[in-house]
């Protein structure tokens, strides 16, 4: 279902970004995908001296047929976006974070807040595939829609 239909609410414009220039901007949702485009681009940052932020951006689950969303059961989605965030700085960087690179959660639709946040950035650094529901796709829907609509280059990670 595209996301304009599953979330008919108004869409926030994104945070800015914090950083003086603009660098790599990682979509992270700690994904296997995910967290090879987070290692190659902390890789590529140093060689092109470039910053990089890595940003969780989640929402509340779709609901289908009535069922309602309950955080004392179904859990917090905001807590679950930071805890993925943590994970993946921890990941990238076991040995304490370099000033270089900065991370965050936002909540929106991933496709349309990356594409937002691309205007920010030199690149956008996504995997091939996240925790979408289509297994067996060789390019998720996030990666397909920058590939097509961001407003910088894209790298798409295997």
């Amino acid at each position: 279902m595209p996301e304009a239909i599953r979330d008919p609410g108004p869409q926030r414009d994104p945070f800015p970004l914090p950083w003086a220039k603009p660098g790599l901007l990682v979509g992270f949702d700690g994904s296997a995908g995910s967290v090879r485009g987070l290692l190659r681009a902390v890789q590529m940052a140093p060689l092109l001296d470039l910053p990089v932020h890595a940003i969780v951006v989640w929402d509340y689950p779709t609901l289908i047929y009535g069922d309602a969303y309950s955080p004392e059961i179904d859990g917090s989605p905001v807590e679950d976006a930071e805890q993925i965030r943590a994970m993946g700085a921890a990941e990238a960087f076991p040995d304490g974070v370099p000033a270089w690179f900065t991370s965050s959660t936002q909540r929106g639709r991933p496709a349309h807040t990356l594409i937002e946040l691309s205007r920010q950035a030199e690149f956008v650094v996504v995997g091939t595939r996240g925790h979408g529901g289509f297994t067996g796709l060789l390019l998720g829907s996030v990666s397909a829609a920058l590939s097509s609509h961001a407003h910088c280059s894209v790298l798409i990670v295997r």
